[in-house]
């Protein structure tokens, strides 16, 4: 008799407990499910893959005529699915580019003796004549890209040339179009703009350079407007180089398994508002470039020898350079009327201008080959954008007319695709990603769905 009511009070505290947590699921479950008809991006394991679209940056953007949410509107709308079709083609997919040049800056690093090696090279038949390269390189060579693979660029090319476009000089950048005989051609769609493993000193001291000795870092109050937006397209092409690497990452190299590095986006973006700023006024800058120079780019020659394909090129151009919408909502993404002004003018775009050079040159120093290669095109891209705005039509230059190469065009229009690619990015993942980094950093140890905090309140009454 005393054991089974000694038996009957044991079971008594674990009979309670159980009714406990039952009566706490049920209550939980009914809170889930009154919520999620309040909001649909809760859900019981956390939330849901549909993205945060909350709105964080509003108003203008600095020292633009757009606000942000008429760029996000317009860029989701307009131009990235525009840009997207438009780079995908046979005439905007190859690039011309040095790729094995010495570095003038830091001769010592070796980086020559890295130039080509564990690159996968295509057949002669593939490409025309006037495309093969004149060098090689002992397969005795030193380990390549700093013993990244994934550094390496895939030269895989067909047979299609280009023609019927002029030679001409960018004052903006060092390249010399000219000089064939060291230049490839390049398939960009082969060759994304991800995570390469270019990390440490070598990738530092290239940003370093950049920045200390080419442009303010922090821009004093008493910098002129010139040298502001010069450090703030320096800026957003960096934030943008970020965002594509944070978000086409390696993540397990054993397993070869890619995904989006949340907290590197983070750390080098998404916490800041003036870089994520800078971004969209470089987008809108270089925007503005191409909107100048619609007349131009709608009857440049598209000509790969696909008549088809070319067409399709010519045509994808015009619906995005003559955009009702575009036209209507943003006409003038950037005033450029307003540099230069004054006595010092021509000095101090005479400054600038040598500056980005030096920034140009400086990709010839970049220690890994697909870092190069973007970094070379979109430096292009940046200085074709400053020379459509910036070296025709102004005071000093009533006598000339713009005339671009096709690899400039190619580099315009690719630099304006990335650009696209980073705003959306920042708008479909910044205020998701905020909100998981912000939280871990308040409490990095708190549950991270709602499930998470279902166990954690069931384990912490069954302690009680």
């Amino acid at each position: 008799m005393v054991m089974v009511k000694a038996e009957i009070e044991s079971k008594g505290p674990r009979k309670r407990w159980s009714w406990a947590v039952v009566g706490a699921l049920m209550a939980i479950l009914v809170a889930v499910a009154m919520s999620s008809r309040i909001s649909p991006s809760l859900s019981l394991f956390g939330r849901t893959s549909t993205p945060c679209r909350c709105a964080k940056y509003s108003g203008i953007v600095e020292d633009c005529c757009c606000d942000y949410e008429t760029v996000d509107r317009l860029n989701e709308e307009v131009l990235h699915p525009s840009l997207q079709e438009l780079v995908r083609t046979a005439f905007f997919r190859y690039f011309k580019v040095k790729l094995w040049c010495d570095c003038p800056f830091w001769p010592d690093d070796g980086m020559c003796r890295l130039r080509d090696c564990s690159v996968c090279e295509c057949p002669d038949s593939e490409f025309p004549e006037a495309f093969k390269p004149h060098y090689g390189l002992s397969q005795d060579d030193p380990i390549c890209q700093e013993g990244k693979p994934q550094a390496t660029v895939d030269r895989t090319i067909d047979s299609k040339a280009f023609r019927g476009w002029v030679e001409t000089d960018n004052p903006w950048t060092t390249d010399d179009e000219t000089d064939n005989t060291e230049m490839t051609y390049v398939n960009l769609q082969l060759n994304p703009e991800r995570y390469t493993g270019y990390i440490g000193p070598s990738a530092r001291r290239i940003w370093d350079a950049v920045y200390s000795e080419n442009c303010p870092k922090y821009p004093s109050e008493e910098s002129c407007q010139e040298e502001k937006i010069f450090y703030k397209l320096i800026s957003g092409l960096h934030s943008s180089i970020s965002i594509h690497i944070a978000a086409d990452y390696l993540l397990d190299e054993a397993r070869n398994l890619w995904g989006q590095n949340v907290s590197l986006m983070y750390d080098r973006v998404l916490q800041y508002p003036d870089r994520v700023g800078n971004l969209y006024f470089t987008f809108l800058f270089v925007l503005r470039a191409v909107t100048k120079a619609a007349d131009y780019l709608e009857h440049a020659e598209y000509d790969t020898g696909n008549l088809t394909e070319d067409l399709k090129t010519q045509s994808s151009m015009r619906q995005l350079l003559f955009n009702p919408k575009l036209q209507a909502a943003c006409p003038i993404p950037f005033d450029e009327a307003k540099l230069w002004k004054g006595q010092h003018g021509p000095d101090l775009k005479q400054k600038i201008q040598q500056q980005f050079r030096n920034i140009s040159a400086m990709m010839d120093c970049v220690g890994c080959e697909k870092c190069r290669l973007w970094g070379k095109l979109q430096v292009l891209g940046l200085g074709t954008a400053m020379k459509i705005l910036f070296s025709v039509d102004g005071p000093e230059q009533l006598d000339q007319t713009l005339q671009l190469q096709r690899n400039e065009v190619i580099a315009l229009m690719n630099l304006l695709n990335r650009l696209s690619e980073s705003v959306k990015c920042v708008r479909e993942m910044g205020p998701s990603v905020e909100k998981i980094m912000e939280g871990q950093i308040s409490s990095p140890n708190a549950p991270n769905s709602l499930w998470q905090r279902i166990w954690a309140s069931i384990v912490e009454t069954k302690v009680k």
